[in-house]
């Protein structure tokens, strides 16, 4: 249900549940409650919209759609799609992903260039679009109860930190080639090239010692660098 449409139908008012209401503050403290899911640095309205929908009430549900590359039953193969939130709450989906590698990327870029050169050759891609929105969080969620072995990639920045602990703290994704010794091979290789990473330092969950090389280094790697070694193990059959 719309959350305008529960407020109107249960408050009276169509506006009662909006952000920053008492009553909404109030709803949201509790479904959040006894909550461990590494969101804490999820803009505040994307992370309100991903705990509405949580509890199937939806609010801008054709904002920011999750998009994917051959997501099994969904898609055309080989053509980059999107589900928006709506799509996901309103179908019931059984997703045919159990024990299957999807991998996960930050940047859409990575989608078109995996399109572009391997097309239904690809292994299942799903795209955060930087720090996921309610719909890639709905995605993400679906497909991790469908027991879908979740791989994540994404900028070596502390940008890109802050999105892999969601991703992995939340969703039981695994690092794909977002260790310190990636970081380590993209740096040497990307080096004259390479930006300057900013002060706000960020500890990765999955790895305590890729922060340090990144500081060590001070430079970011955009996931666009080493999207060759990503095609590579993007190759149907997965081999990595």
């Amino acid at each position: 249900m719309a959350r305008s449409h529960l407020a109107a139908s249960l408050l009276g008012d169509a506006h009662a549940l909006d952000a920053s209401q008492p009553v909404a503050t109030l709803v949201l403290a509790v479904l959040r409650h006894g909550r461990a899911d590494n969101l804490a640095v999820v803009e505040e309205d994307e992370s309100n919209r991903a705990t509405w929908a949580a509890a199937g009430v939806l609010v801008n549900e054709l904002a920011r759609p999750a998009l994917f590359l051959n997501l099994p039953g969904v898609a055309t193969p080989g053509e980059p799609d999107y589900l928006s939130l709506r799509s996901l709450m309103c179908t019931e989906r059984r997703w045919p992903v159990d024990g299957l590698n999807v991998f996960v990327c930050e940047n859409p870029n990575i989608v078109a260039i995996a399109a572009n050169i391997l097309g239904v050759a690809c292994a299942p891609l799903v795209c955060t679009d930087g720090m996921p929105a309610a719909a890639q969080q709905v995605l993400l969620s679906q497909l991790t109860r469908a027991r879908a072995r979740l791989r994540y990639h994404g900028d070596f920045d502390w940008a890109g930190i802050d999105i892999g602990n969601v991703i992995i703290g939340r969703f039981n994704a695994v690092p794909w080639r977002f260790s310190a010794m990636d970081y380590e091979a993209a740096q040497r290789a990307n080096a004259p090239t390479a930006r300057r990473l900013g002060s706000r330092v960020r500890e990765a969950i999955w790895d305590p010692c890729l922060t340090g090389a990144m500081r060590r280094a001070g430079q970011a790697i955009d996931e666009e660098a080493v999207v060759s070694i990503l095609i590579d193990d993007l190759m149907v059959p997965a081999r990595r």
